[in-house]
């Protein structure tokens, strides 16, 4: 498996509280961060859930 690169897009301003707490758990608080996670099934859900603010590229 790969890893996916998730880079927050769009200001956690006016979300609601669990998609800001996902945001958070991926490790997400400003504009313009990167993380790298693991490319499996959680990770996954975490990022649907939150697909609008995110950009996700493989790394």
């Amino acid at each position: 498996m790969a890893d996916l690169k998730v880079t927050l897009t769009k200001s956690l301003i006016g979300s609601k509280k669990d998609q800001i707490a996902t945001a958070h758990a991926l490790g997400l608080k400003k504009i313009g961060d990167s993380r790298i996670q693991p490319d499996n099934a959680q990770t996954k859900g975490k990022i649907f859930k939150i697909k609008h603010l995110v950009e996700v590229t493989e790394a």
